[in-house]
């Protein structure tokens, strides 16, 4: 497994050996010591989640806050998501800077998200399979997230505004202003 640093410190990506023949393939998704070692510090996942979504689906902007706060580890298993991280820590050199890739079960790569990011992903395939592990417990009371077209993040979602389908919850998020100026 080869385990990358991204522009925004402490956000890594990881990408698998593939391994194929005539039956399919195999890959290893995840080596705690390996992955440890690379970051150079533990990391105690707790929450496995899987979210499908079909093409046009949104998500996010969304992060947890306080003693909630979730570092996470997200993979697609089918099909092809535009994934998209924005740091939010405020000592961060890269404080507001976003970070944009595309993952997809054919390429085997993930990333990691280190606590005090914020995450979302707009379903690009047919439907996606988005798997995800966390380091601590989801909390509903801990709960933020940022509008997806927000002004001063600008993040370019490369695909129609007008075909992009969000829940209620997720067109009523704030801006980033509202939550840090």
């Amino acid at each position: 497994m080869q385990i990358t640093e991204t522009i925004l410190k402490g956000c890594f990506i990881l990408q698998s050996r593939i391994f194929e023949d005539q039956r399919g393939i195999f890959y290893e998704s995840y080596h705690k010591k390996t992955f440890e070692q690379a970051i150079g510090k533990p990391v105690d996942f707790v929450q496995d989640n899987v979210s499908v979504s079909k093409k046009g689906v949104l998500r996010g902007f969304h992060f947890q806050t306080g003693a909630f706060a979730q570092s996470k580890m997200i993979r697609v298993v089918d099909g092809k998501i535009l994934d998209v991280v924005v740091d939010l820590r405020e000592e961060s050199e890269t404080f507001g800077a976003h970070l944009k890739l595309e993952l997809s079960a054919s390429t085997n790569k993930a990333i990691f998200i280190p606590k005090g990011m914020a995450h979302g992903f707009l379903t690009i395939s047919d439907k996606a399979v988005f798997s995800y592990k966390c380091d601590a417990y989801y909390n509903s009371a801990s709960e933020s997230g940022i509008i997806y077209n927000d002004k001063t993040l600008n993040v370019d979602w490369e695909y129609p505004m007008n075909e992009i389908i969000l829940s209620e919850k997720d067109e009523q998020l704030p801006t980033f202003k509202e939550l840090y100026q």
